[in-house]
């Protein structure tokens, strides 16, 4: 049976590499390399430096593949189905060419693969086809690096914390009974749409990279900064990763 190894890679540094990881990324026949275009061509370059560092076995090899591109102009929720059924697609097709039906593929996915990461869903529209093991290897995701960055634990005393993305936050706004929210995949910062002087924020981008940058402060305060540095940053790198944490301010709460 053919077993894929779903390895988090952390976000962005190299040493976010697990023991585990490492070992799973030496037992792969192939490990998938995707490229997104020229203004990505950084993550590659990270697989690639953490294929230079760790992987010892003479034997693996390394396949870059031309991931398939989202089509903007249907629906969301469609183009999302259509466009993971493409990468379905290309996968199989990579699979049955690089391995036999008792092969290892390793995907290395950013940050933790169980976390808005949608390798595992697309994976799963494999599992029988020929049949296949599905081995998931965790790693540093974004929101543990947030934290560490800004040296804060994301849940106050005996509180919940809630996870989000941009498009919720700006369609439904803060949370009513949230006490933190983590808010994922915002590339409108929707947390322009709140009122801005009730909230605290703890912003970061390329979180874990030499390129990191983070922020934080009373949103009012260091929303416009934010702003401005992620643009910047965005143009710069020709791409950008980031989250931030949203938390009410402690006069608003105790009014």
């Amino acid at each position: 049976m053919r077993t894929l190894l779903v390895i988090g890679i952390g976000t962005g540094n190299p040493e976010h590499m697990t023991m585990q990881a490492i070992g799973a990324l030496n037992r792969a026949d192939i490990v998938l390399v995707p490229r997104k275009g020229e203004e990505k061509a950084e993550l590659a370059d990270l697989r690639h430096e953490i294929c230079r560092r760790y992987l010892t076995n003479p034997d693996t090899r390394l396949i870059e593949f031309d991931l398939p591109v989202r089509d903007g102009s249907v629906p969301y929720r469609k183009a999302v189905d259509e466009w993971h059924q493409a990468i379905a697609g290309t996968y199989r097709t990579l699979l049955d060419g690089h391995t036999g039906a008792d092969g290892t593929a390793a995907f290395l996915v950013w940050g933790d693969p169980a976390l808005y990461d949608s390798t595992l869903r697309i994976l799963e529209r494999l599992r029988d086809d020929p049949p296949c093991r599905i081995e998931v290897i965790p790693g540093i995701s974004s929101i543990q690096a947030l934290a560490a960055s800004h040296a804060i634990p994301l849940n106050e005393v005996a509180g919940s914390v809630h996870i989000t993305t941009g498009r919720r936050l700006a369609e439904h706004g803060f949370p009513e009974d949230a006490e933190s929210v983590l808010v994922m995949l915002d590339g409108g910062l929707s947390f322009g749409k709140l009122e801005m002087d009730r909230f605290e924020i703890w912003w970061g981008a390329y979180l874990g990279s030499t390129d990191e940058i983070a922020m934080a402060g009373p949103l009012c305060e260091v929303a416009g900064k934010i702003t401005q540095t992620r643009a910047e940053a965005r143009e710069r790198h020709g791409w950008i990763m980031d989250t931030y944490l949203l938390r009410r301010r402690r006069s608003d709460s105790a009014g």
